[in-house]
């Protein structure tokens, strides 16, 4: 299989977990007691609802990348700063969920005799770590920031919320630096831990699905 086919099949596994990822944010802010993202039509499973074009083409050629952030109106929490820490992780424990249950999949079947399901369900362990792990990173507008504003005291809080003006500069700084310079910055930090949690997950299926992350991604 060339990588041509390759990025073909990753397209419908990245819509998918993108879609469960920002669903995921307005699920439990629905449940919290804000329909901000229902009202907008976000509180769906149809992924041209949440499609950012730059954050998916990022998957192609970077090998992560967002989608559109479901609007959360803090305003209507009864506890703003908890509860928008709970909105925030949700979205990466869905992606860790469904790259559990991939990883469960690929490691009964043969991937010689079923290559097509093989890729598809490699991917989708691959894509649901990075993503998890992309959007816990500590930087606004990333998941990570509300998620450590949530869990230290209020003041540190506001301290930090007065720098996520500039969060969103500095991580497209750093990916552009990583692209045109070839620092690597992001790419060390994050590599790393993806392909220690995909091989934990994937164990003896790890080769052939590392195997398939090279051609794909070379």
């Amino acid at each position: 299989m060339n990588k041509s086919q390759l990025l073909i099949l990753m397209i419908p596994v990245v819509l998918f977990s993108l879609t469960v990822h920002e669903y995921s944010h307005g699920r439990v802010a629905y449940l919290l007691g804000d329909n901000t993202a229902k009202l907008l039509g976000r509180l769906t499973f149809n992924p041209l609802k949440h499609l950012d074009p730059i954050g998916t083409l990022f998957f192609y050629f970077m090998g992560f990348g967002w989608a559109k952030p479901v609007p959360v109106d803090p305003r209507n929490f009864e506890h703003p700063r908890r509860d928008m820490m709970y909105v925030a992780i949700a979205g990466p424990l869905s992606n860790v969920t469904l790259a559990v249950i991939c990883s469960f999949f690929i490691r009964v079947i043969e991937p010689g005799g079923t290559w097509i399901l093989f890729t598809l369900l490699s991917f989708g362990v691959y894509i649901n770590v990075a993503l998890a792990i992309f959007n816990l990173l500590p930087v606004f507008p990333l998941d990570g920031s509300s998620v450590i504003k949530g869990l230290v005291p209020s003041n540190i809080a506001a301290r930090l919320s007065g720098l996520d003006r500039f969060g969103a500069f500095l991580l497209m700084g750093i990916i552009l630096l990583d692209h045109f310079a070839h620092t690597g910055i992001l790419g060390r930090v994050l590599w790393m831990p993806i392909v220690i949690v995909v091989q934990f997950l994937t164990q003896e299926a790890f080769p052939d699905l590392f195997n398939i992350l090279r051609i794909s991604f070379q």
